[in-house]
């Protein structure tokens, strides 16, 4: 397992939190039927997984950890869904039987995985031939921003050296393509999709979080403590996001790679 760079603090579940199954997973939400069984690998604060718990008949939802799996529990709870399960899974051994599942799905996981190839066979084994291997990552490299303040490049540098450092791929979504054929799926659908936020309101959404998250999560002493950082920069950086969501000009777009895989008998079995 890599150690997940980005950690738990509130400015992170603020984001986490954010995101549903319309803004998470489009690519995914046509393919649902009301009978299908799926698996929400990695599923975070919850608020995707009870979201796809509304359109199909049951989920099962893992983390690395019941700690982390709480959080889960927690947005299962406040919104009195019933149709979840929860367990505390490695992906690279997920501890469910071949053909379980009609859907197994990941959002920003196998970004942060030791082996995404093997987290992938993982997914096709529990998924029953012909369901669906669903996977959507971001591509840090295709972030970009206006206007170009050199600290938002530093921030870059240093999320890229802190995420490789804890045997992260910052820039999965551009390869989950070659990841699912590396792990033996043909069937593989690969689209983009992007998050911008650009309006008044989004802008200090983002850049605030950001400006939280780069002192307060658990990469700003990952940073100092590897030497990759000094708090002085991480001030800077932070300062330079306030600025970014001031400027009525400032402008983000964030790509994320994602795939579709039909699981075939022979994924299914190895």
């Amino acid at each position: 397992m890599a150690t997940y760079t980005h950690g738990h603090d509130e400015s992170v579940l603020r984001s986490h939190r954010s995101r549903t199954a319309e803004t998470s997973a489009a690519y995914l939400l046509p393919l649902l039927t009301p009978t299908d069984r799926l698996l929400d690998v990695g599923a975070g604060p919850g608020t995707i997984t009870v979201d796809l718990a509304e359109r199909v008949a049951h989920v099962t939802a893992t983390e690395v950890g019941e700690v982390e799996l709480d959080l889960t529990r927690a947005a299962a709870a406040q919104c009195g869904t019933q149709n979840i399960d929860f367990r505390s899974a490695d992906v690279h051994a997920l501890p469910f039987d071949d053909d379980t599942f009609d859907v197994t799905h990941a959002h920003q996981v196998l970004q942060h995985v030791g082996d995404p190839v093997q987290a992938l066979r993982e997914m096709a084994r529990v998924t029953k031939p012909g369901g669906i291997v669903a996977v959507r990552d971001s591509d840090y490299a295709g972030f970009c921003w206006w206007p170009q303040l050199p600290a938002l490049d530093h921030w870059l540098s240093v999320y890229y050296a802190a995420a490789h450092a804890n045997g992260g791929e910052p820039d999965a979504g551009r390869r989950l393509l070659s990841w699912a054929h590396a792990a033996g799926l043909r069937d593989v659908q690969a689209t983009s999709s992007t998050w911008c936020y650009a309006t008044p309101a989004d802008r200090a959404w983002w850049g605030g979080m950001w400006a939280d998250r780069i002192l307060t999560s658990a990469i700003a002493p990952q940073l100092i403590q590897s030497g990759i950082a000094t708090t002085a920069d991480l001030h800077e950086i932070s300062d330079a996001w306030r600025e970014w969501a001031a400027d009525d000009d400032g402008w983000i777009s964030l790509l994320h790679g994602e795939i579709i895989c039909r699981v075939s008998p022979t994924a299914s079995a190895g």
